[in-house]
């Protein structure tokens, strides 16, 4: 990894277009940028929803990239980049901070002088062919903090995590209008990823949700509006001896940080709200067979994820976690019922036994 210090008042084009976690990974990178040149010009280019949550972020230009319109829109965004005054015609840095086959074709469409990829080990999809320096390649380390060294070959090093997503008061309103401030510490469960062998059993979620419940806490059920969603939510809600506050599929990407906000603690299996409630302060208990904890589980607190993923590559890949490569998915049929109703429920007491405030 080269080093190259950047001019006072720099051009940068950050390229993360997907997904809701990654781009919210990236804001701690954008506030370092920021922080160290106040006078900097930055654009993102972003997916479509992805902006809608990240909308109002101070400092940034977005431009928004709809994977849909293919080699069109890609042309599109090169021509929104030219129309701005940069000197020699290019950003002095792009930071292309997605592998996948479409961001890579899409980078090519920004002028810039240096482009900053992925170390080797993290490469695919011929990423290679489209930059010209790399971040430093450090095993074992999250997601968020790879992503982070991306300001090292600028000169830079982030030394503090910080997210400030931008919520308008509008969606705190909307949040606190859910349920009444009332000391009940609450529980959300957020059931799906997009990556639906990540998901656990509804039974699952509705024995620790009834758990919960029978410990006083309120629960609540959160989500988009995707018939998986929809159907899972409602195979939750039958299971359940308790009621519960459903609220999936009526809240919007600005709104959903501010109501993952108001919980105590969410329950989810690695998704893109983990990662905004860890990013809004919300303690998370994570499900994680299919993925690594430590690579991509919530990022300031681990301590009451239910974690199988060393079983998961014993039974799948017959050897432990710690001799697979740093970011293998174990994404196979039936390798979240590794993860027990006991497991889920001895996260929800260990977050009780150490916050006796939200209800011991």
């Amino acid at each position: 990894m080269t080093q190259s210090p950047l001019s006072s008042s720099p051009s940068l084009c950050l390229l993360r277009l997907s997904a809701l976690g990654d781009v919210t990974h990236v804001v701690p990178l954008v506030r370092t940028l920021r922080a160290a040149r106040p006078q900097a010009s930055i654009v993102w280019l972003i997916g479509k929803g992805e902006r809608r949550l990240l909308d109002g972020l101070e400092g940034v230009e977005f431009v928004e990239y709809d994977k849909k319109t293919g080699l069109a829109g890609m042309r599109a965004v090169r021509r929104a980049l030219r129309q701005r005054e940069l000197p020699g015609g290019r950003f002095e840095a792009l930071l292309q901070m997605q592998v996948a086959a479409r961001a890579n074709l899409l980078s090519a469409f920004v002028p810039a002088r240096r482009r900053i990829g992925y170390d080797r080990s993290r490469s695919k999809d011929l990423h290679g062919l489209f930059v010209n320096e790399r971040i430093a390649d450090r095993p074992g380390i999250h997601v968020l903090d790879a992503i982070g060294s991306f300001c090292e070959p600028l000169g830079l090093r982030q030394t503090e995590v910080r997210w400030d997503l931008p919520v308008p008061d509008e969606a705190r309103e909307w949040a606190r209008a859910q349920w009444p401030q009332d000391g009940v510490p609450t529980l959300l469960i957020s059931p799906c990823s997009s990556h639906v062998l990540r998901n656990w059993r509804s039974e699952r979620y509705a024995a620790v949700a009834d758990h919960a419940a029978g410990q006083g806490w309120r629960v609540v059920l959160c989500g988009g509006r995707s018939q998986l969603e929809r159907d899972t939510a409602d195979a939750i809600l039958a299971a359940m001896r308790h009621p519960a506050l459903d609220l999936v599929g009526k809240d919007t990407l600005k709104q959903l940080p501010a109501l993952l906000e108001r919980g105590h603690l969410l329950m989810t299996p690695d998704s893109g709200p983990m990662h905004i409630a860890n990013a809004m302060g919300t303690k998370v208990l994570g499900l994680h067979a299919a993925s690594n904890p430590a690579r991509s589980g919530p990022y300031s607190d681990r301590r009451y994820c239910a974690d199988r993923y060393d079983d998961a590559a014993r039974k799948y890949l017959g050897k432990p976690a710690a001799e697979i490569g740093w970011g293998r998915k174990i994404e196979h049929a039936g390798v979240m019922d590794l993860i027990t109703v006991e497991d889920g429920i001895a996260a929800f007491e260990r977050y009780r036994a150490d916050h006796p405030a939200a209800g011991a």
